[in-house]
C-alpha cells in the first residue's frame, strides 16, 4: 500500500470522523434545546442517530488500525482479527440501529408502507455488508495460517542449510 493511498484514506477517515462528531454534537444539542412539536418522534430518532454515529466511529477507528498494520506489514497476524471483528460488530450494530429507525418511522408510513419495506431492505443490505466483511475475515484467517506456515518452513530450511 503506497504512502499516497494511505494518506488519502486517512484523510477520508478523519473527515468522516469529524462529520460524525459534528452530527452527534448537533443531536445532543437538539435533544437539550429543541422540543418536539409532535409531528415526528424526534427524540428517539436523535438518540438513534447518536448510536448510529458511534457505530460508524468504531468502524473508522478499526479501519485506521488496519491501515496502520498494512503499512507496517503486520496485517497478516492474529492481532488484526480484533479490528476486523470490530468492523463486523460496528456494521451489525448499524444495521440494528437502522432497523430501529425503520420501526420508529413505520407508524408514520401507514398510507405508504412501501417506504417501510424499502427501509427494511436497506437494513438487510447492511447486514449483507457485514457478511461480506466476515468472508474477508475468513480469507485473512487463511492468509495468516499460510504466513505462519511459510515462516515455519523457512525456519526449517534455515536449519538444514
Amino acid at each position: 500500500m503506497g504512502k499516497l493511498t494511505v494518506r488519502a484514506l486517512r484523510a477520508v477517515l478523519v473527515v468522516v470522523l469529524a462529520g460524525t462528531v459534528f452530527v452527534q454534537a448537533s443531536m445532543v444539542w437538539a435533544l437539550a434545546t429543541d422540543p418536539e412539536d409532535g409531528s415526528l418522534p424526534l427524540t428517539p430518532l436523535r438518540v438513534l442517530t447518536i448510536a448510529g454515529m458511534v457505530s460508524v466511529q468504531v468502524a473508522l477507528v478499526c479501519v485506521w488500525r488496519l491501515v496502520t498494520m498494512v503499512r507496517r506489514g503486520t496485517v497478516f497476524s492474529h492481532s488484526a482479527f480484533r479490528y476486523v471483528d470490530g468492523v463486523i460488530g460496528a456494521i451489525v450494530a448499524a444495521a440494528f440501529v437502522w432497523f430501529a429507525v425503520t420501526a420508529v418511522n413505520a407508524p408514520g408510513q401507514r398510507d405508504d408502507p412501501g417506504v417501510t419495506v424499502i427501509m427494511g431492505g436497506v437494513g438487510v443490505a447492511i447486514l449483507g455488508i457485514a457478511l461480506i466483511v466476515l468472508v474477508l475475515r475468513m480469507l485473512l484467517v487463511q492468509a495468516v495460517a499460510r504466513d505462519v506456515e511459510a515462516v515455519r518452513m523457512q525456519a526449517e530450511l534455515d536449519e538444514v542449510i
